[in-house]
């Protein structure tokens, strides 16, 4: 593989970075949003999971009393 200079290199991710499609101040807010929604939608349905089995599990050991 062959080296190259560092302006070489500079130039080159110069060029690679303007190929990017950059996304828009909307887009980003709206992917943001989106993202935490969809956290706080799996907190809560983790959070019954765990409740449920913690009650079947206390059903089941607290049967034998």
């Amino acid at each position: 593989m062959a080296r190259t200079n560092p302006f070489e290199f500079i130039q080159q991710v110069r060029t690679e970075v303007s190929k990017v499609t950059w996304p828009t101040r909307r887009e980003t807010v709206i992917t943001t949003i989106m993202v935490l929604l969809m956290s706080v939608v799996a907190a809560l349905f983790f959070l019954g999971v765990d409740w449920v089995l913690s009650n079947i599990v206390t059903f089941i050991l607290g049967f034998g009393r």
